[in-house]
């Protein structure tokens, strides 16, 4: 049974990940897959974050008819990532350490991803990294990170004190801002458990910024399609089984729409970014999982699919993000453009952080534990 925050309900149902059976085919399919959802979810975000702010007349004004077909210069470089990225790595991060803090008993993983968020909040407001605090982590420690990237009022404003927004107690009541749809890709990726704990889990950590149900009901139904493609499924049927999942939710209504749009429009001819904007612009959660959806359903391959998720008047990075979460998670890291992936920013660490999360969850028990305690791993991943 499913219960809130403060009920801890991932006791039970949270070990069912480390009950599976992981082959080496397995395991290496898994690893392609966290690491296309993550780093094409940052290719993504790369591409639209120079545009973000443009109309689609501006875009097509200053790159021609097509809009922009490579990455353009943002916030001084080429490749350059946004907030979007930022977060979904320390969603990452927040994950991987309560794995390894459940050894200590206590299994609560919207508090490790909260306390994750936390050290994003404070990468946007120090200068770099505080050597004081060395539980922090290595990825806290990645100066580049230390860079604010055009984040959202909302995903600021809920973390600027240490309490934690519940499904009871939610910050920011009001707000159904993208940001909470654009950082929950990981959750998907967590395929050993069931969809509708990814489902709670995922809503309990949009609720820490964002607490409108569209906000967390978009984000939750994100999950549980990256969820989906992750174990096997196509994109549809994915899409289908969110469906079903939001509809037992009060105020789906909004997030219900969203999903039946992109569908529809995928049915509806030839993708076009005219097309793209009948869905909305993509400021709003359930926006931007309609526009990245409906793009990874009708892309050609993935490079098409992110083309025309940033070519519009809208939040052109987080679509992008949103679509290149899906359709690497689809797809695996091998179907990434290469260009793209070599010129990417922080590309070390996105891969680092992926691989680390495939380990985790596949060969964790070997890591940490009783009887097996890797040093080197709980110093990077603190359980403290």
């Amino acid at each position: 049974m499913l219960g809130t925050c403060g009920e801890r309900p991932y006791a039970d149902e949270g070990d069912a990940d480390v009950t599976m059976v992981w082959g080496r085919a397995e395991q290496q399919d898994f690893r392609s897959r966290v690491r296309g959802c993550i780093v094409g979810g940052a290719v993504g975000d790369a591409l639209g974050a120079g545009i973000e702010f443009d109309s689609l007349d501006r875009i097509r004004a200053a790159h021609g008819p097509a809009g922009v077909t490579d990455y353009v210069t943002a916030f001084g470089r080429r490749g350059a990532v946004t907030d979007d990225t930022q977060m979904t790595m320390f969603t990452v991060e927040g994950l991987v350490r309560a794995h390894v803090r459940r050894d200590t008993g206590d299994w609560h993983p919207p508090t490790d991803v909260h306390r994750a968020y936390l050290r994003w909040y404070a990468t946007q407001n120090h200068w770099g990294p505080d050597e004081r605090t060395p539980d922090s982590g290595w990825l806290a420690r990645e100066e580049w990170l230390y860079s604010r990237r055009a984040p959202g009022g909302a995903c600021l404003s809920g973390l600027e004190d240490d309490r934690m927004g519940t499904l009871d107690a939610p910050k920011n009541p009001g707000s159904k801002g993208c940001g909470t749809v654009m950082r929950s890709a990981p959750f998907g990726l967590l395929v050993g458990w069931e969809p509708a704990l990814v489902f709670q889990l995922a809503s309990e950590c949009a609720v820490l910024t964002h607490g409108h149900p569209t906000g967390r009901l978009a984000a939750a139904a994100f999950a549980v399609i990256v969820h989906g493609v992750a174990r096997g499924e196509d994109l549809e049927t994915a899409t289908r089984g969110a469906l079903a999942l939001v509809a037992g939710h009060t105020g789906h209504e909004e997030t219900t729409a969203a999903l039946e749009g992109a569908l529809a429009a995928a049915r509806s001819g030839p993708p076009t970014a005219e097309r793209v904007e009948s869905l909305g612009l993509g400021w709003v959660a359930e926006e931007a999982l309609a526009i990245g959806l409906y793009c990874a359903l009708v892309a050609e391959d993935v490079r098409h699919g992110l083309l025309l998720a940033v070519n519009h008047s809208g939040d052109s990075d987080s679509t992008g993000s949103v679509c290149g979460n899906l359709l690497g998670a689809l797809h695996g890291e091998t179907a990434l453009p290469p260009a793209w992936v070599a010129e990417l920013e922080g590309r070390g660490a996105l891969l680092q952080l992926a691989d680390d999360f495939a380990m985790e969850m596949t060969q964790g028990g070997e890591l940490h534990g009783p009887g097996a305690v890797s040093d080197a791993w709980t110093a990077r991943y603190p359980r403290s």
